[in-house]
């Protein structure tokens, strides 16, 4: 199991799931096709299986890249070219957006960074290490980008329950506040939960899942049955189905204490420890967090109420601009019809008085 958890290091964190999830990364299409390329050569797959973390890193295993048979290595350059014919349009098409502005040139070179670009024509040792750095450090990144959501969407919550309290009377605050921690009493109470990807985790999947005899319990028998796409990899679907029946004794969707957006978060932590095999027991937020992004929505709820106000004088202002004209307006109709009297009036006064004056 050892080294399957070192391949998932490796390229999944988000990666493996074919078909199945994006990656959220820009090069995500082409990343995924230089990886189903040299999965299908038999000497990089085996090589593969016996890397260990220190020989990804080092580069050393995107040297064998050299053994690659000649036609994956064919269809690795022509992935690049269109990866790079690509990156050309894009940039292309931000420049005419932009026009005279200045472009971030930074910014530019960022786009490149899983790539050679100096070397447009064939994919080599280099470009598979770029790519293996970046796509890891990337997608650690997006990895922490969902962590700090969920952050703020379990501070929000806090935030507004303790809102509601303010509001209530002291008596219904106590009710409040003692139904509150009777449910984290019940969401608390559970069945034992098995550390993630130990031995008692996957014999318990082993028993109560698969129906066998947790005395007969044999890992590669595991591993066959569980690994359902039979790639010979757990990939983080397979993986997150094994964690399904541990996440399934904490959180039930028709109990008012389970919080579903918690199980999702708690998924993600178990399948980020099998393939760290780190487990952070931290708090998901601090008081002194929390007062911050109170302090972050207040100051938020100012500037809204700010920009409320400047806009309300706005729209008065437009109101009375728009009275005074409507008044203009009624004032230049008046003095037309005004005219437009005078002027009838005199071409019905000449031929009067030229009556009298006949007579």
């Amino acid at each position: 199991m050892r080294w399957k958890r070192k391949f998932i290091c490796f390229l999944c964190k988000s990666l493996m799931e074919r078909q199945t999830k994006d990656t959220g990364l820009h090069y995500d299409r082409y990343l995924r096709e230089v990886i189903e390329y040299l999965e299908k050569d038999p000497h990089f797959r085996e090589k593969l299986k016996n890397a260990d973390m220190d020989d990804i890193k080092q580069g050393k295993l995107s040297k064998e890249l050299n053994f690659v048979q000649h036609n994956f290595r064919s269809k690795l350059d022509e992935l690049k070219r269109e990866e790079i014919n690509r990156l050309r349009m894009l940039i292309k098409a931000k420049h005419d957006t932009e026009e005279h502005n200045a472009m971030d040139h930074q910014t530019l070179l960022k786009q490149f960074e899983h790539l050679n670009h100096m070397n447009p024509h064939t994919f080599e040792v280099d470009d598979l290490d770029r790519l293996i750095q970046s796509a890891t450090k990337d997608l650690e990144n997006f990895d922490k980008e969902r962590h700090d959501e969920f952050k703020k969407y379990e501070m929000l919550k806090e935030h507004e329950r303790r809102e509601r309290l303010k509001g209530m009377s002291e008596e219904d605050r106590k009710k409040a506040e003692q139904h509150y921690e009777e449910m984290k009493k019940k969401h608390a109470n559970h069945p034992k939960v098995n550390h993630p990807g130990s031995e008692d985790q996957l014999k318990e999947v082993w028993q109560e899942t698969d129906g066998l005899d947790p005395q007969d319990f044999d890992p590669k028998t595991f591993f066959k049955m569980h690994d359902s796409n039979g790639d010979g990899f757990f990939d983080e679907s397979e993986l997150e189905a094994l964690f399904t029946k541990e996440l399934e004794k904490v959180y039930n969707p028709d109990n008012e204490e389970d919080d579903m957006v918690e199980m999702e978060e708690e998924r993600l932590r178990m399948k980020e420890h099998v393939m760290n095999e780190t487990l952070d027991q931290n708090p998901i937020y601090t008081e002194e967090e929390l007062r911050d992004y109170e302090q972050h929505l207040a100051n938020e709820e100012s500037d809204i109420s700010k920009k409320s106000v400047e806009l309300q004088k706005q729209r008065e202002e437009l109101e009375r601009q728009q009275e005074e004209l409507n008044n203009q307006k009624l004032g230049l109709k008046q003095v037309k019809k005004l005219k437009t009297f005078e002027s009838t009036w005199l071409k019905v006064k000449d031929p009067l008085r030229s009556s009298f004056d006949l007579l």
